[in-house]
């Protein structure tokens, strides 16, 4: 890309860089047991994928009239989480190569993710993606979760890019509508399949409906030199 300005690049974290959705899932069935509620779902589960951590619980209050505290409830989930993801987090083969690739080039990159600060720093340490994304930013460093553009605006901002300059990967609607928002091309790969025909889909610069299993390192690196600006 060397005859290119080659755009920043933001990642989402969860479900798009690693498959941390199933160590999600099994948290807030162990959260929401520990608290009255049997039988949490996989169907369930999936009506927040790409929701903060935060902003789920705050619907889980509502839904299932929990007593606890917001706080009460984030601590409890976020040890269970922490201990799923130390153990066992997967990184999707082609993402490491996509950000290796990327690396090595210099292009400069970001974690925008609606977890809290705690739980990225253990996925990214402990996958080692740590030692080529070194900018992050959690939802709870910003007054809003996606779907609203806080968190990509200030992963732009920290590495000094306009935000129409950066091109998003995200997997699910939340974070589609939150790089529209901010101005930014998205690179979609939905996580789950159902949701690939939902109108914030349809915002993405480049759809791959049949998410991971379509997405290569390769082929996203040639669409991001084709849609490079001349330098």
């Amino acid at each position: 890309m060397s005859t290119f300005d080659a755009p920043s690049v933001v990642f989402d974290l969860d479900g798009t860089l690693v498959d941390s959705e199933p160590n999600y899932y099994e948290a807030g069935r162990l959260t929401l047991a520990e608290h009255g509620v049997p039988d949490f779902s996989w169907t369930e589960h999936e009506r927040y994928v790409g929701i903060s951590t935060r902003e789920t619980i705050t619907d889980w209050r509502e839904r299932y009239g929990l007593r606890a505290s917001v706080e009460d409830l984030l601590e409890v989930k976020n040890g269970h989480y922490l201990r799923l993801a130390r153990a066992s987090t997967q990184v999707y083969p082609e993402m490491r190569r996509f950000v290796e690739l990327l690396a090595a080039e210099g292009v400069p990159m970001a974690v925008a993710s609606g977890s809290s600060p705690e739980a990225i720093e253990a996925i990214l340490a402990g996958t080692r993606l740590d030692v080529h994304l070194r900018t992050v930013v959690s939802a709870e460093e910003v007054p809003r979760g996606k779907p609203a553009p806080d968190v990509f605006l200030e992963a732009a901002r920290r590495l000094g890019t306009d935000p129409a300059d950066c091109v998003v990967l995200e997997d699910a609607v939340p974070g589609v509508a939150a790089a529209h928002a901010a101005g930014m091309r998205c690179i979609a790969i939905p996580y789950v399949a159902a949701q690939a025909d939902a109108p914030e889909f349809a915002t993405a610069a480049l759809l791959l409906r049949g998410g991971q299993r379509e997405f290569t390192a390769r082929a996203t690196h040639e669409w991001l030199t084709r849609s490079a600006r001349p330098a």
